[in-house]
């Protein structure tokens, strides 16, 4: 095999990959901080090249599929730059490494203005082909054509169900919850199903070797854009400009934010989920505001 002895332990499925590929084995590793869900790290070899790699030994076996199928997805959309997919396996994920570079000046409303048209990629049906991850949690894409319905039904009811499994709310909150469920209708606007991201965090959105917005970890689907606008406001919000620029291409409700709280129950409840703590008490609180 080209490259001599192994230096840099890989999964044997990307072994065989880079033998097909003609490629040797990669000559150094070096972690990446921010993941909190695998482990990464940037592959680097002799001739200059390099690549991320993601790997997840606990990781379901579709979850590096669904995300590369996502990543596809949005490279697809021509908006936002999205890391190339290598090669995945059951256990790992190889994706074009994209060198970070100081922001442009026009970054965040080049960002608004790129996920406006990432959003103009539409569906007759909300969902998406094949269930995806939002972290570790498995969402339910099943194709529904109402939009309410399917927020309701494959987000927070799934959620909060699970939650309940957990011991991490009990029946009373989970009646509440159904009730919220049942008021959708009247509490948020119907909306086209637009290609989201899915976890739109500031976490998630990178910046290319040109100084340029990117997208990273997608847990995809086709929903309400609201809702993916809302996500970017969970942990500390985006830069004005971004939202100013996002607002003047798509035309969206410049009412917004004022229904944010509900859409971001979803993602309060998964971090309850996953992390408990006072994503529980947050959930709950929004619950008994809406229900």
């Amino acid at each position: 095999m080209a490259g001599g002895q192994q230096t840099v332990k890989l999964p044997g499925g990307l072994v065989a990959w880079l033998e097909q590929q003609g490629r040797a084995l990669p000559s150094s590793s070096a972690p990446l901080a921010g993941g909190c869900i695998a482990d990464t790290r940037r592959l680097s070899w002799s001739d200059g090249w390099t690549a991320i790699l993601k790997e997840d030994h606990r990781a379901p076996e579709d979850q590096f599929a669904a995300e590369a199928e996502g990543l596809r997805a949005l490279a697809q959309a021509q908006a936002l730059r999205i890391p190339e997919v290598y090669a995945h396996g059951r256990r790992f994920l190889l994706l074009e490494d994209l060198p970070p570079a100081p922001r442009s000046k026009d970054y965040w409303s080049t960002c608004g203005q790129r996920l406006a048209l990432q959003h103009q990629q539409r569906s007759p049906q909300f969902g998406f082909a094949i269930a995806t991850y939002c972290g570790a949690t498995r969402q339910c894409n099943d194709w529904q054509e109402d939009g309410h319905h399917f927020f309701a039904s494959c987000r927070l009811l799934d959620l909060g169900q699970r939650c309940h499994q957990r011991g991490l709310c009990n029946a009373g909150d989970l009646s509440k919850l159904e009730r919220l469920c049942q008021r959708l209708p009247e509490l948020v606007p119907k909306q086209d199903a637009c290609l989201l991201h899915g976890d739109l965090w500031s976490g998630n959105l990178h910046t290319d070797q040109h100084g340029q917005p990117a997208l990273i970890d997608p847990a995809c689907y086709y929903g309400w854009p609201e809702a993916e606008l809302a996500m970017t406001k969970l942990f500390g919000g985006f830069a004005p400009a971004f939202y100013a620029a996002y607002e003047e291409a798509s035309g969206i409700d410049r009412q917004w934010q004022e229904r944010s709280d509900i859409y971001n129950l979803y993602h309060l409840l998964n971090h309850a989920l996953l992390f408990a703590g006072g994503y529980v008490s947050q959930a709950h609180s929004v619950i008994e505001r809406y229900h």
